[in-house]
């Protein structure tokens, strides 16, 4: 993740083995569940040709928000079979930590037809398909023979809708799962439309007992309303399936949920208005329990504070109702491993949970009690010389290398971030009780047992180096040179009280002037500017002091300045809070800009930043080479100590203009592209968090201020202003 992405081969296979199954989460195989966003489904493609024809909208299928099996929309097939060919090929949509899969041996999916026999339903194709991960050109492709999709439509019929179920073998033999179904002409001429729903690889176990929902609550904001509900335990239960009804008669279905959340938000869009709700559950096979009983609420107008505390409410949950169960600290996304612990993500989410302690959120009893779970898995889980791995299995503290088996040890960065939300706390939970002194010296004992001097791999007191592993040791081999989001893990290492870094490895390492670091800028950067750490150029009317080419991504700004509070930190190049500033104000402008015209990118909609993507995870920054449209929410609202007027306008923008897909049960998704019309189904632990922690360093100060009183951070601030002279 991060700035590493550059350098770290993101190996994410699709796994059907029974071992880790057991543990994590399966989820089911599903090529077409809803798409977020209305008009054309990214994950497809239509080609056609001579005297055939299949309705598209830019080379790709409609999604059709009327006619659906499950709400709110499905897939709108609709083809003339002519004198020539046409297919249609749906994608499946690989999801970053959704990699355990249900049992299948069937595919499945429900279709609504409306004109033509039976015999005009189209052929199908299973695939599959592996591309090179860096520039995706495809390197093999498998596709088995054709089946006729219209023997093997079922008796099964819902509302019109029919279910059809194909054995895989009846598409030959495949080792894994396919991951592209290709819809295509029969021989028989003639048009049809026909609507497809749901599809997916059918779970081998469908039958179990489902009992009608209870206890559910119902929250009204300024454009939405959350439903609540006890969390649901029944292996049985596919679905949460929402109703509304504006006058408490008519109740028609909006949504369905995953039981994996025990919460839905319902983007109405208007302020000032009653609705009521009911829910039910939904069994594997699509048959329904009773409605629970119905619930009111009625939307209001909020003010600006308003808006800001339901923003960072919103995020916060994502690390106190989304944490990983054992240890309380935080998943890498969500959905994704129930089980593995992103160590980065849960030093922000600490600082976050002390927001919400303080925004009365929670109370200062639940955040204890979590930091006491928290502190106590950290003292007996896997350690590199004091430092964590970048993952964690939150069962058992092991190390969890998930970007491959070289990132199997001890991850500087990550431990930094780790520490800057630990070291915050240690400030926070200042009482004399006996829970919170635990915590503080819990805190210190794993801060003082870091040794931040083994990762100077050469002893020369220049780099720091990213990762150690007992197997590997040094194999990675990433120096840590500036200017990026790692900051902090110099300063940090320059603070130790135990195994200090010499803080002429600032200069000598972060900020060196030699000639590895200058070609490390000049290979990321693709530019002259900055290679030497300082850049003094001007973009978009802006000076930047330091920063390879026009300042990067906007989580540079982000994750080194969550506690570390850049208004204190000045080098003999910059004061970082006002080089930050310049960094976010040259994002703004480009965004402003928008020289790619990219569809949504504006003045009120900008942020580009390290997020999730349609091809997958990527940093983006201002600039044509590496700007491919995608917006990250996080990039524009991490940024509100930075741009507190731009910042704002962003948020009421994406909320009120754009929250029907954007906005959900943890705050903003991860990122959006509305030139690709590609919407990210996942919450980031990276990046939700920056939005609850600095917004309230915006509006307080309270995260910096807590961090700035470590007196090893002081002093280490001292040692940096000392350098200069």
């Amino acid at each position: 993740m991060k700035h590493k992405i550059i350098l770290k081969a993101i190996a994410l296979i699709l796994t059907f083995s029974s071992g880790m199954q057991a543990q994590e989460r399966e989820y089911d195989y599903m090529f077409f569940e809803n798409s977020a966003l209305s008009g054309n489904y990214f994950f497809s493609s239509v080609k056609y040709n001579e005297g055939a024809y299949v309705k598209n909208i830019a080379n790709k299928l409609p999604v059709n928000d009327k006619t659906f099996f499950t709400p709110p929309n499905s897939l709108e097939l609709d083809y003339t079979n002519g004198s020539g060919t046409w297919t249609s090929t749906i994608d499946f949509e690989r999801i970053r930590g959704n990699d355990y899969f249900k049992k299948s041996n069937s595919l499945s999916f429900w279709m609504m037809t409306e004109n033509g026999k039976d015999e005009l339903l189209p052929m199908l194709q299973i695939g599959l398909v592996e591309k090179e991960r860096k520039t995706k050109k495809i390197v093999s492709h498998k596709q088995s023979g054709k089946v006729e999709i219209s023997k093997y439509i079922t008796s099964t019929d819902i509302k019109g809708w029919r279910q059809i179920i194909i054995p895989l073998k009846a598409f030959g033999a495949f080792e894994v799962y396919p991951n592209q179904l290709v819809f295509s002409n029969s021989a028989i001429k003639g048009e049809k439309r026909v609507f497809i729903d749901q599809i997916e690889l059918l779970p081998e176990d469908v039958d179990g007992k489902l009992d009608a929902p209870q206890n559910i609550s119902v929250k009204a904001y300024e454009r939405h309303v959350d439903l609540m509900w006890k969390p649901v335990d029944n292996a049985f239960v596919k679905y949460i399936k929402i109703y509304r009804s504006e006058d408490n008669k008519t109740f028609v279905p909006i949504g369905i949920q995953r039981p994996y959340f025990h919460r839905y938000t319902d983007f109405t869009g208007q302020p000032d208005k009653t609705y009521y709700y009911k829910i039910s559950h939904v069994a594997m096979d699509y048959s329904e329990t009773s409605v629970s009983a119905s619930h009111k609420a009625t939307s209001y107008h909020m003010s600006d504070e308003q808006l800001l505390d339901m923003v960072q409410e919103a995020s916060f949950r994502y690390y106190w109702e989304g944490a990983e169960t054992n240890s309380g600290l935080a998943l890498e996304n969500i959905p994704g491993r129930k089980n593995m612990i992103a160590t980065g993500a849960s030093g922000f989410g600490i600082m976050a949970i002390i927001v919400g302690v303080e925004r009365g959120f929670i109370s200062r009893e639940q955040a204890v009690e979590r930091m006491l779970t928290i502190t106590s898995f950290l003292e007996q889980c896997d350690k590199f010389h004091g430092a964590v791995s970048h993952f964690m299995d939150g069962t058992n503290g092991k190390v969890e290398p998930f970007f491959g088996d070289k990132d199997n040890g001890g991850d500087l960065v990550e431990t930094s971030f780790l520490f800057q939300g630990l070291l915050a706390a240690r400030q926070y939970f200042d009482k004399k009780d006996s829970e919170e002194r635990q915590i503080r010296e819990t805190i210190s004992s794993l801060w003082e047992a870091v040794e931040w001097d083994w990762y100077d791999r050469e002893k020369e007191n220049k780099y720091l180096t990213w990762h150690w592993s007992p197997d590997k040791e040094w194999l990675i081999n990433h120096k840590l040179i500036g200017w990026n989001e790692t900051m902090i893990t110099y300063l940090l290492a320059m603070a130790s009280p135990t195994h200090p870094i010499s803080s002429s490895m600032y200069y000598n390492g972060w900020a060196s002037q030699e000639e590895l670091a200058v070609k490390y800028r000049k290979d990321w950067g693709k530019t002259d500017d900055g290679s030497f750490y300082s850049n003094d150029n001007y973009y978009h009317g802006i000076k930047l002091p330091v920063g390879v080419s026009n300042g990067g991504p906007l989580f540079f700004i982000h994750y080194s300045y969550l506690g570390l509070d850049p208004n204190g930190v000045t080098d003999k190049y910059t004061n970082y809070f006002e080089n930050n500033r310049n960094i976010a104000l040259i994002n703004w402008r480009y965004c402003s800009e928008n020289p790619m015209n990219h569809k949504g990118m504006s003045h009120s909609f900008w942020g580009l930043t390290a997020s999730d993507g349609p091809w997958g995870y990527n940093a983006i920054e201002p600039t044509r080479e590496r700007d491919n449209g995608t917006l990250a929410p996080t990039g524009a609202l991490a940024s509100f100590p930075y741009t507190p007027e731009q910042s704002m306008a962003a948020l009421k923008n994406m909320y009120r203009n754009h929250g029907q897909y954007l906005w959900g049960e943890y705050g903003f998704k991860d990122a959006v592209n509305l030139q690709e019309n590609w919407m990210a189904k996942i919450y980031m632990g990276l990046n939700q968090a920056p939005v609850t922690i600095m917004i309230e360093n915006y509006r307080t100060g309270l995260i910096w201020k807590l961090f700035m009183q470590n007196k090893e951070i002081s002093e280490a601030l001292t040692k940096l202003k000392d350098l200069k002279h």
